[in-house]
């Protein structure tokens, strides 16, 4: 891996997370598929806000909750995401550079407000969210600071961005120069909805760059157009470095040229919330892949990240996670 100064740089949105707890019921008679993401305008967001009882607001966003956790790993993440210079910018900024995360994306000074998204969180832990993407979607080439793609080693992408055509435009750029200088390029393919979308662009991504994939089960299944996890694995076999597929209860399977490791999940006496539970798997991942651990490792780190965060509200760690590191691989 080249010289570097950051371990990972993420590229997703800048999103604040507004958390509140609501049955089956209440999401059925939002219209709302239960598990899945939305994309929803700002009326929409505040007609939906006004009808949810007591909230939790914490700073998110798929990949700056990945480098939070990679921060907390005692690794070294930046970050590049838009917020708008207005009150939730300002929690985003301070909460992801107090978590030690490098952030000095330019925020924005007109135009829409800063991405906020409603996590509806059921009785069984399963989060249903309504997005709005706000200032974060005026993510665009200026943004992609040279020094930190090309002085990171590995650059991460949400799949959430390919929703917004200029910056899918500045992303395949900024993958482009990390792989010119010898970096390597990580795919989160964050929602279902969204591979079903964006699934062409997707795989071409993933055939032309991608040296880390990570989804769920049913993401990759949708991305490869198989009908079972098992044609899934076969599929994605060799066309990247390695697939990380998550399955929930079932822990995680590591795809690689040559072998199939299954991680088992990390006990926990009780699930909260499984916000960022997928965003977190791949902070321990990143962290241990950019600190040379065998990829076995990697995926251990990936579980225990995932079980600390499950186990209360919110996409990001409270328990700092280099203290957990005692035996799973430090």
């Amino acid at each position: 891996m080249p010289d570097t100064r950051f371990d990972v740089v993420g590229i997703g949105s800048a999103i604040v997370d507004i958390l509140a707890n609501a049955d089956d019921a209440f999401i059925a008679g939002q219209k709302m598929h239960k598990g899945s993401m939305v994309l929803v305008d700002e009326v929409q967001a505040d007609r939906l806000y006004n009808t949810i009882g007591p909230t939790t607001e914490m700073s998110g966003g798929s990949a700056a909750n990945t480098m939070a956790g990679i921060a907390s790993f005692g690794g070294r993440p930046a970050f590049i995401g838009k917020v708008r210079n207005d009150n939730l910018g300002q929690v985003f900024t301070q909460d992801i550079r107090a978590s030690g995360v490098h952030y000095v994306t330019a925020a924005e000074t007109a135009g829409p407000s800063t991405a906020r998204c409603i996590v509806l969180v059921s009785d069984d832990a399963e989060r249903t969210m309504s997005t709005y993407l706000g200032a974060s979607t005026s993510l665009s080439a200026a943004d992609m600071d040279p020094a930190l793609i090309t002085k990171s080693k590995v650059t991460y992408v949400e799949g959430y961005q390919w929703d917004l055509p200029q910056t899918k435009m500045a992303i395949l750029g900024a993958c482009k120069a990390a792989c010119d200088a010898g970096g390597k390029i990580a795919l989160s393919l964050s929602d279902a909805f969204c591979v079903d979308r964006h699934r062409g662009d997707l795989l071409e991504l993933t055939y032309d760059h991608v040296d880390i994939l990570f989804a769920n089960e049913t993401e990759i299944i949708s991305l490869l157009d198989t009908n079972t996890f098992v044609g899934a694995v076969d599929a994605i076999r060799g066309l990247c470095e390695v697939a990380v597929l998550t399955r929930g209860a079932d822990g995680a399977v590591l795809v690689t040229g040559d072998e199939t490791i299954e991680i088992p999940v990390e006990p926990i006496t009780k699930i909260k919330d499984t916000t960022g539970a997928g965003d977190l798997f791949a902070s321990g991942f990143l962290f241990g892949y950019t600190h040379n651990r065998s990829i076995e490792t990697c995926g251990r780190l990936g579980a225990l990240a995932a079980a600390e965060v499950i186990g209360h509200m919110g996409a990001r760690p409270l328990t700092p996670l280099k203290e957990l590191l005692n035996g799973n691989g430090k």
